[in-house]
């Protein structure tokens, strides 16, 4: 359809759409209004003719500036491509945005300008506009990026690609007059298979976000993170397909305080000092600095003044950027009543999903991202707010299987080389026999505790007591030579130094069918492993004969099962 049935030009210099889908270019808009301009006499709807101040000028055939009174509306720059427009006098400008690349399947493209999605979750360009397959051109259009004399967030755009099932992807670029590209390029996600809708149900997929600290366990000690993901019963890559399914493209989700569809992670670190007496930064809320070219905003994502430490006198903020540019040294940083100066500011880089990459078994985590310790494998790898990497210890599980709850008690402990209970594990290497006593000190043959040592409750010592029995202790948390437990009298109960400890892996009356075991795993190690149910009032009439086996505690963990042998 010819562009005289789609525009028309109103006699106060109104330039508008009237009808039809078609769209043109900024040259096709100019090269009409002086076609009108060249008329004799205004005719039908085009109230415009020789008479008429000059309506429009070309600079290039991308370059077009419309000249007072003469304008489009946001309506009419929807059906316009291929380079930029000026109106009034600069104080509007409309720039022009080629998108190019290849997308996977049929992707919605959206334009993040001012921390707000440009035209909402179902754009006017939908899959894809002014298309050109064969220069890989995925959209053509034009962007406000100035409006009532001033820049839009400085004429800065981010394009993304967040579609269910691909991958992500993002292009930030400063837009201006004529076209201006970004690139996007974006494949099938073979580690997003689940429908939306089941992943919708995996609510219990959860975030502590802030500044924490996390110890996986690995000899590195605590460790700092602006979020603490807990996958609950779901795979790592069920955690990453949650992760893609809060910040997807038309998402309803929050995370930060923020729409998911903005959120992208820490994008710069920023150092500060001279804070206000009694005031700190509050995690979620927006930082502000600068004035003009210098302004800019951030969402607080972590802030190293936990409320236990208020008042420090210098500290790190962990923002992700919002608006205009990044803060620089020596610069008033505000939020709420809150001021202080920056320090120095590191920029971070940012993974396409915040969370990280999945390799569809383990979890390559994006920068500051922290994970329950209990839910990553030795296959893991997260990065703390210090950017260095952090390697989860092989976490494996023993289970004990073939049980009857409420009658069985389990023993699992070392084995001894010949199949049989390892009592000589450790040795005492202090005298116990007052009350009142919280630790138990011990020595090895490798000098130190076993490196497999449980650290989670449930696993108890076995003491020699100088009567010859051996003692059931529950300890809490153990380190170099020593076990901490809960207090413990012994007096009436003496275990001299040089008696016998060793482990009860699992060491407990079974309230289930299967007893299990977590550790981190050293090396492989022979476990002894001892069932028994002999009857009795309290436990029903089904004895079975004592079971003892050996299993193996492997690099995946280990199995045994008890073999019901009746004992009557």
């Amino acid at each position: 359809m010819a562009i005289e049935n789609d525009i028309q030009v109103a006699v106060n210099g109104d330039i508008r759409h009237y009808s039809g889908t078609a769209t043109y270019t900024v040259l096709e808009l100019h090269r009409y209004l002086q076609d009108l301009a060249d008329q004799a006499a205004a005719s039908g709807d085009d109230l415009l003719d020789i008479t008429s101040v000059n309506p429009s000028e070309r600079s290039t055939d991308n370059i077009i500036t419309l000249n007072s009174p003469y304008n489009i509306d946001d309506v009419l720059a929807e059906y316009l491509y291929d380079g930029s427009i000026t109106q009034g006098g600069g104080d509007t400008v409309y720039s022009g945005l080629v998108v190019v690349g290849s997308v996977y399947g049929t992707t919605t493209l959206q334009i993040v300008q001012n921390n707000v999605l440009y035209d909402g979750d179902t754009p006017f360009w939908g899959t894809g506009i002014n298309t050109d397959p064969a220069n890989n051109i995925l959209c053509r259009m034009i962007v406000k990026t100035r409006a009532t004399g001033a820049d839009v967030d400085g004429k800065r755009i981010r394009i993304s690609a967040r579609e269910w099932s691909e991958t992500y992807a993002e292009f930030s670029v400063t837009m201006g007059l004529g076209n201006s590209v970004a690139a996007i390029f974006t494949n099938n996600d073979l580690n997003n298979t689940t429908t939306s809708g089941v992943v919708a149900t995996w609510t219990t997929i959860t975030n502590v976000e802030g500044w924490q600290t996390i110890d996986l366990n690995n000899g590195d000690g605590p460790q700092p993170y602006y979020s603490q993901w807990n996958r609950a019963t779901y795979t790592i890559n069920q955690l990453y397909e949650r992760a893609k399914y809060i910040t997807r493209r038309g998402t309803a989700a929050t995370i930060h305080g923020i729409d998911g569809e903005l959120f992208r992670g820490v994008t710069h670190q920023v150092a500060w000092n001279t804070q206000d007496t009694g005031e700190f930064f509050v995690e979620n809320n927006t930082l502000t600095w600068g004035t003009g070219a210098t302004a800019g905003t951030g969402l607080i994502l972590a802030d190293t003044e936990e409320s236990a430490n208020q008042g420090e006198d210098s500290g790190t903020c962990y923002i992700q950027l919002l608006t205009g540019v990044a803060p620089t040294a020596a610069m008033t940083i505000t939020e709420g009543a809150c001021v202080a100066t920056s320090g120095t500011v590191t920029s971070r880089s940012l993974s396409p999903v915040f969370i990280g990459v999945s390799t569809g078994t383990a979890l390559i985590g994006a920068y500051g991202i922290g994970v329950e310790a209990l839910d990553l494998s030795a296959s893991d790898i997260v990065f703390d707010l210090s950017n260095t990497p952090r390697y989860p210890p092989n976490t494996v599980t023993f289970t004990v299987g073939g049980l009857v709850s409420g009658e069985d008690y389990v023993l699992v402990t070392p084995e001894d080389g010949s199949g049989g209970l390892y009592y000589s594990q450790m040795t005492l290497t202090s005298t116990l026999e007052t009350s009142g006593l919280t630790q138990i000190y011990v020595t090895s043959l490798s000098g130190n505790i076993p490196p497999d040592t449980p650290t989670i409750s449930g696993s108890a010592l076995r003491v020699k007591l100088d009567t010859g029995v051996y003692r059931r202790i529950q300890y809490n948390l153990w380190s170099g030579l020593v076990f901490d437990t809960e207090y413990v009298d012994w007096s009436g109960y003496i275990a001299s130094s040089g008696n016998n400890v060793f482990l009860g892996y699992i060491d407990r009356a079974a309230d289930d069918t299967t007893e299990s075991f977590q550790t981190k795993f050293a090396t492989a190690r022979t476990l002894f492993i001892r069932v028994r149910d002999g009857g009795g009032a309290t436990k029903g009439d089904t004895p079975i004969k004592s079971f003892e086996t050996v299993g193996t505690l492997g690099t995946a963990g280990g199995t045994a099962t008890a073999i019901r042998t009746p004992d009557a």
